[in-house]
């Protein structure tokens, strides 16, 4: 069966001066000069330790307060038929747990969970009082070119030979290739509801270390008995957040922590990418 491409005309706002519309949602309405058809809301301050009142606040600032500042830009110019909101799985504040739905309790306690919480209760709102179709995604860790967060600091890890795996690194996680957000939109827009998107298949770190490495040219990355991690870790938690390990980092890396991604399949259609076999770095 043939792929059917959707095609659209896109501009883009943000802080970047390449941007269509350059302007800081955190503090600023854009100004936009015609109404869309579907808005992607993919601004945002992504998932970091904060060690500071300041740090924290951002989250808000961006996440949310970036949030009602779009919708108020929207409002002046004409609402979108359709608005997809770009959230996460932290929004159910799991630090384990197997094939975790949408109907979970968003139960997410960081800044950054709370924030992103928020924005889709404020959306949610705001799309019914102006008859717009909402698309709320949650991307579990995304895999791409030049990815940032933790998949970037095992990367940066193997390519510097810094890299070890803990206790075999059995731990399964689910990924997301970035390109499948594109992929889903046409699927949503008319449709909407809230979907995690993810990987049907949860890889383990070590799969994925392998993978990295094999890539690199670099020999597989040794692994080290959980109580040598847990020491390191204990040091670092006396250290402050400014080392790179500490219990935080040892239980994202060894606690099981996967998402369904069934309802997005079934209700869409949707077809997710195989992240082991398609990652390329």
């Amino acid at each position: 069966m043939p792929i059917l491409e959707t095609r659209y005309v896109v501009e883009t706002c943000g802080i970047s001066a390449s941007n269509t519309v350059n302007v800081d949602l955190s503090s600023s309405v854009p100004e936009f000069k015609q109404r869309y058809d579907i808005v992607l809301h993919a601004a945002g301050k992504s998932h970091i330790m904060v060690d500071n009142n300041a740090e924290e606040q951002a989250f808000y600032d961006v996440n949310y307060q970036g949030t009602i500042n779009l919708c108020k830009a929207l409002e002046k110019i004409g609402v979108p038929e359709a608005f997809i909101f770009i959230s996460t799985v932290a929004v159910y504040g799991c630090e384990s747990g197997e094939k975790i739905t949408e109907e979970h309790p968003l139960n997410g306690k960081t800044a950054y969970a709370k924030s992103k919480i928020l924005a889709e209760q404020y959306l949610t709102q705001w799309c019914n009082e102006h008859n717009v179709v909402l698309g709320i995604l949650r991307p579990s860790l995304m895999a791409g070119k030049n990815a940032s967060g933790n998949l970037g600091a095992m990367v940066n890890g193997i390519h510097s030979g810094y890299y070890v795996n803990i206790a075999g690194g059995k731990a399964n996680k689910s990924l997301l290739m970035a390109d499948d957000i594109g992929h889903i939109i046409p699927l949503i827009v008319n449709k909407g509801g809230t979907y995690n998107v993810c990987d049907t298949r949860h890889i383990t770190f070590g799969e994925l270390s392998i993978s990295i490495a094999r890539q690199l040219g670099k020999n597989k990355p040794i692994s080290i008995p959980y109580w040598v991690a847990w020491s390191m870790a204990k040091v670092g938690d006396l250290l402050g957040n400014k080392v790179l390990f500490n219990s935080y980092k040892l239980n994202k890396m060894t606690k099981t922590l996967t998402f369904s991604n069934q309802k997005a399949c079934h209700e869409l259609g949707w077809i997710p990418t195989d992240v082991i076999t398609n990652y390329k770095i």
